[in-house]
């Protein structure tokens, strides 16, 4: 049934200054299973006309907050076990088909503006960088697109682990 899982996953979406990029995360949190978007520095805030039209209204239903500092989200969600994920290309990132997911993981992904990318401030906080490998010309793709793509594959790889934990469960309850 829609809308009955989520996943220990949220974002934290900085200096997003495009409201139909806002508008996407949550219609992307929505349809994914994203637990919360926590939206700091000059990003835009609902209600906006713009984001409830590319969100399709799903703002309603994505919980989220506003939080001027994203050191303070970010600093709170490490001492409840999150692990920082920021998604950026630099030379020290990771491509996020090699990431490490554990059933018990809980992750925030960390987006940063259209233009200035993630902060260095907030990739020094951060546990590890990700990137999307790129295949064009281009070494950048829309935030929202970016998103999308890394949320998808952080779901399947945290489901992909419970699935595996539930099988091998049921594979010790059938030998005994």
């Amino acid at each position: 049934m829609p809308g009955e899982k989520k996943y220990s996953l949220c974002y934290l979406a900085h200096d997003i200054d495009v409201p139909m990029n806002i508008g996407s995360f949550f219609r992307i949190a929505d349809a994914l299973g994203i637990e919360r978007i926590y939206l700091t520095g000059k990003s835009i805030v609902p209600p906006n006309n713009k984001i409830k039209k590319t969100s399709r209204s799903t703002e309603k239903f994505v919980e989220f907050s506003y939080e001027q500092d994203p050191l303070v989200v970010i600093t709170r969600l490490k001492n409840e076990g999150y692990k920082i994920v920021s998604l950026e290309i630099t030379s020290n990132s990771i491509d996020l088909n090699n990431i490490k997911i554990s059933s018990t993981d809980k992750i925030c992904l960390i987006l940063g503006s259209e233009n200035a990318g993630v902060s260095q401030d907030l990739l020094d906080v951060s546990d590890i960088s990700i990137h999307i490998p790129m295949l064009g010309m281009n070494s950048s793709m829309n935030v929202a697109n970016a998103c999308s793509i890394a949320t998808y594959e952080i779901t399947k790889g945290l489901a992909t682990c419970v699935q595996d934990h539930l099988l091998k469960n049921n594979t010790k309850k059938g030998m005994m």
